[in-house]
This record gives structure tokens, sequence and C-alpha cells, in this order.
């Protein structure tokens, strides 16, 4: 075990205000693998000081000076990558070659996608007799969680980098290695003192007094809708921006002209991907009932085939989480075919890739967020009925369609209460929006979309 001493704040690794820690465990043999500061509201403060100090000269720079320490910050990542990944698989349990191909590469992609973008983006336009002219928000307190340890912190530092914001990073707890890379990765790249700060701690402690800092301008948040309500809460004490990436409940529309066997696979390693743990995860399949048998036989071999190759569930909470909630749809009436709630190893927190049939749009499955390898299959009678049932949550995230015809997958996709959608299984896209209608969120990120989120519009008239 390595203890890992300090913040990173206004350049530099700096002591912390108390002297508790935080265990890092890895969650696939349950051993403790490092520990870290428990940050307080004295870090955090003197962390937005930081930013606030570093604020006037960052948002001052040229974007091509800007862009130039984004494209230094990628190339940075790029030659760490190996070891980013083999840290995202110490603390959250991903298998390697997803950190690696997924952990790891996509950061980066998105890291260069802001690079670009801060070069290229029309900071300054004319409209008519005005000059409308876009700057940076201000101070942004990112708040982001474990599931994509990197990714995550990505998505927010480098468009709020871009647009000239200053930024104060609270980690989620259960992976602040990756973070503190990221820190070095920044400290490497040349970004000037104060411009990015790192405060690792606690939500109700660091997370709560970086909400609610009165010198923060904005709060980007990703994680559950519950603790999004919290943050809005507080920063709207003070009318400040937010931008929230919550929970999700996403359907898999498979139509009578799909490919059902293509759609059904692509499907179960869509929900199996990351052992669950994404938010756009499309954890309810939707199939018309003519072929409802046969789509929910071929869902549990191909999940039975997700065995050993999945990792575990973050931590012995959400293990437990997601076991209760196999139990209850059980209990509610659906029938288990793949999976199950008992423990496949005696060590880590692992879960069994489980796939519910006969779940109707009641039941708890259907309906609450379960964050682990679990699939719901749902009947549907015509296209209504299914559209119906997809837009019949408080969600709405992610989704995708599946029909023999694009232009039939595209005309319902456009009905759906959804913030993105992938046609036929459509590939990421890192430069297209993402976010969520509903109670999933407020804003986006990624793209010339995510750039705005960190850029408030003045104009002058002529």
């Amino acid at each position: 075990m390595k203890a890992h001493d300090g913040m990173y704040i206004d350049g530099a690794w700096r002591p912390a205000d108390g002297t508790d820690t935080i265990d890092v465990v890895n969650p696939a043999d349950e051993q403790v693998i490092g520990a870290v500061p428990a940050g307080t509201a004295v870090d955090v403060d003197t962390a937005v000081r930081a930013a606030r100090a570093a604020l006037p000269g960052w948002a001052a720079t040229p974007p091509a000076e800007r862009a130039a320490r984004l494209a230094a910050l990628r190339d940075v990542l790029a030659a760490r990558k190996d070891e980013i990944a083999a840290t995202v698989t110490a603390e959250l349990g991903s298998p390697l070659p997803f950190s690696q191909a997924v952990h790891a590469a996509v950061p980066i992609a998105v890291a260069g996608s802001y690079a670009e973008l801060a070069a290229t983006y029309a900071f300054e336009e004319k409209v008519g007799n005005s000059v409308v002219h876009h700057e940076p928000v201000g101070v942004v307190g990112a708040i982001t969680p474990w599931n994509y340890p990197l990714h995550q912190i990505v998505a927010k530092a480098a468009p709020a980098l871009a647009a000239g914001c200053t930024v104060v990073l609270k980690p989620a707890e259960d992976t602040p290695l990756t973070a503190r890379l990221f820190a070095g990765a920044v400290h490497e790249a040349g970004v000037p003192a104060g411009v990015f700060n790192l405060v690792t701690g606690l939500g109700p402690v660091a997370g709560q007094a970086l909400a609610e800092h009165a010198d923060v301008d904005m709060v980007s948040f990703t994680g559950s809708t519950a603790v999004g309500r919290r943050i809005g809460a507080l920063a709207g004490a003070a009318v400040k921006r937010v931008a929230l990436e919550l929970g999700g409940k996403s359907a898999n529309v498979i139509l009578p002209s799909a490919d059902l066997a293509r759609a059904v696979n692509v499907g179960v390693a869509n929900v199996m991907s990351n052992s669950g743990q994404t938010c756009s995860a499309w954890t309810r399949m939707l199939v018309h009932r003519d072929r409802y048998d046969e789509a929910v036989a071929l869902a549990a071999e191909a999940a039975a085939k997700y065995g050993d190759r999945i990792g575990p569930v973050v931590n012995a909470r959400q293990r437990d989480r997601v076991r209760g909630y196999i139990e209850q749809g059980v209990a509610e009436g659906a029938r288990l075919v793949a999976g199950g709630p008992e423990a496949p190893r005696e060590r880590g927190y692992f879960v069994s890739p489980t796939v519910l049939a006969d779940v109707t749009e009641d039941m708890t499955v259907a309906q609450e967020e379960i964050f682990g390898p679990v699939l719901s299959v749902l009947r549907y009678d015509d296209e209504e009925d299914a559209l119906r049932i997809a837009n019949g949550t408080v969600y709405g995230l992610a989704g995708a369609v599946w029909a023999g015809d694009e232009a039939e997958a595209v005309a319902f996709a456009r009905r759906m209460d959804t913030g993105q959608v992938d046609i036929n299984g459509g590939r990421f896209n890192p430069l297209a929006p993402f976010g969520g209608y509903k109670q999933s969120g407020v804003g986006r990120e990624l793209g010339r979309h995510g750039l705005a989120e960190y850029l408030q519009t003045k104009s002058f008239q002529f």
C-alpha cells in the first residue's frame, strides 16, 4: 500500500489541512492499495482561492496558447496510457484490456478534441449590428464519479480549460489515484499554477464545500440523480450555473424488422461493459412479443459468455445494492434466465452477468437505475407501445433503436425522450453532445456543446 500525501493546489503538491485519509481498495481482491488525504472545507477554500487568483491571467491567455497546453496535456496522457490503464484496473477493477481501450484511450481522444476546438472555436462573432463575445464562466467546481474516472475528469476539465476557466476538481473517493495521475499530467503539460487544482475527499465534506463556495461560479457534476438534486440546490442558492449528468434507464428498442441476433448481442455487450457501471447503458431491452422468446434465449446465451470477462463492481455497497435489485426483480415476478444474486467468487465485489425476462414496465428493475451487469427484457405489442414504454421512466439519457431500414430507426428515435440514441449500433463519437432529458440532467458534455457550457455570452451593439 502506498500513502499519497497532499493536494495539488496552485501548481504544487501541498500538505492537506487535516490528517484523515481515505483508503483505496482494489475491488477485485478487496485489498487496500493506497490512501489519499480526506480534504476539508479549508482545503477546498485554499484551492478555490488559487483558482480565483489564476482566472484573470488564464482567461486572457490567447485561445491558441490554451490549445497548445491542451495538446501538451493530450500528449502527456498518451505517453502515460499504460500507467493510466493499470491504475484504473487497480482501483476500479476494470479488466486491463478494457482499461486500455476505453478508460485510457477515450479521454486522450477527448483531450485532443478540445485542443483542436480551443484553436478553432469562434469566441467572437458578428450578428447583425452586434458582436457576440463568448468568455469564460469563471471558477469551475468539477465533481466526478468513479465509473469512468479519467474520462469524466477530462470531459469537464478539458472544455473548461479551453474556455479559459480555472478548475477545482473533487474526484470520487473510490478512484482518486487516477485523478492524481491527471493532476501530474496537467503539471507536466505546463498549465499555469492555479489553473487546475485537485482536492481529494468525501462528497458530504469536500464536495459540498466546493458546490456552495461563494467564489465558485459553476458546478459541473456527474453522478446519481439524488446527489445531483442536492448539488443543484446548493448551487441554486447562489444562482450559479450547473451542469448535471445524472442517472439513466436507457431503452434498447428492437423493432420487428431488425437483425435480432445482432441487436441482442450488441445490446447485452453494452449492458455488461464496465460491469454495468455506465449511466448510458441500455438496461431495458424492448422486443416485439412475436420474437420475445427468441430474444430472451439469445440474451441468456450472450450473457453467459461474460462470466469471466467482466470485472467486479466498485465496492461492497454497490455489490450488495445490485444483488438486492436482482432479488427484488424476481420477487416482483421477473424470470431469471442468466446469472443471479449469488456471489460468483469468494473474494472481490463480483456480480454475475444477469438477464431478467418477463419484466413489466411497472417493476422496480424497469424503473430504477441498477448500475450493475443486469439486463431487463420487456415485451411490447406495437410501435406505439414500444415508444410509450421507452419513454416511461423519469430518465432520458441515452438509448438505441434497431430496424432493417435506417430511416425507420431514425423516425422512431426522433420520438424518444432522450439525449442520445444509437442507430443500429452506431459508434461512439467524442464530438457529439452527451447529456440527458428529464431527471438525467441539465447541460451537455463533449464537442462544441460541451465547450459552450463553460462560456458566458456578452453582446456589443453598434
